[in-house]
């Protein structure tokens, strides 16, 4: 092979693999639309784990339904994206006591993404990154009238 086609085998085989990157790039994420979040729900109930992970994180919650208990997961942004909303991975602890509001999954299940949740310090914390965040940021809880 001469210098012109090996330097045509080394353009084409950089090409690919940046193709390849890219793709795996485009497909390693998924959308939101399996949330309603335009009929938001609210949750309270008692935190039994909180996983601070990549690239979403997690807070499974058990609420109080009827005479029993109904598990809920719900689903959050990226720890950086939380960390630049106020979050710490101690934020939230098994055993809390918390209410979320959470876009539910469309089907039905007991799955969710957060909105914003108030914490047992009465702190208010959105899904990361203000008004744009995942989930919508922190929209405003609803006005009380003046007293």
């Amino acid at each position: 092979m001469g210098n012109k086609g090996l330097r045509a085998w080394r353009c084409g085989t950089a090409f690919v693999a940046v193709l390849l990157c890219i793709a795996g790039r485009v497909d390693a994420h998924h959308s939101f639309a399996m949330f309603d979040i335009a009929n938001p729900v609210t949750l309270t109930g008692v935190v039994t784990v909180f996983e601070w992970t990549n690239p979403h994180s997690y807070i499974e919650i058990d609420v109080p339904e009827g005479s029993g208990v109904k598990h809920w997961t719900i689903e959050l942004g990226s720890t950086s994206i939380l960390q630049r909303g106020g979050w710490k991975f101690s934020t939230i602890k098994k055993g809390d006591r918390i209410t979320a509001v959470v876009g539910p999954l469309r089907s039905g299940e007991a799955g969710s993404l957060l909105v914003r949740v108030t914490l047992p310090d009465g702190r208010v914390l959105g899904n990361g990154g203000g008004a744009t965040g995942i989930g919508g940021g922190v929209p405003p809880p609803p006005a009380s009238p003046p007293k």
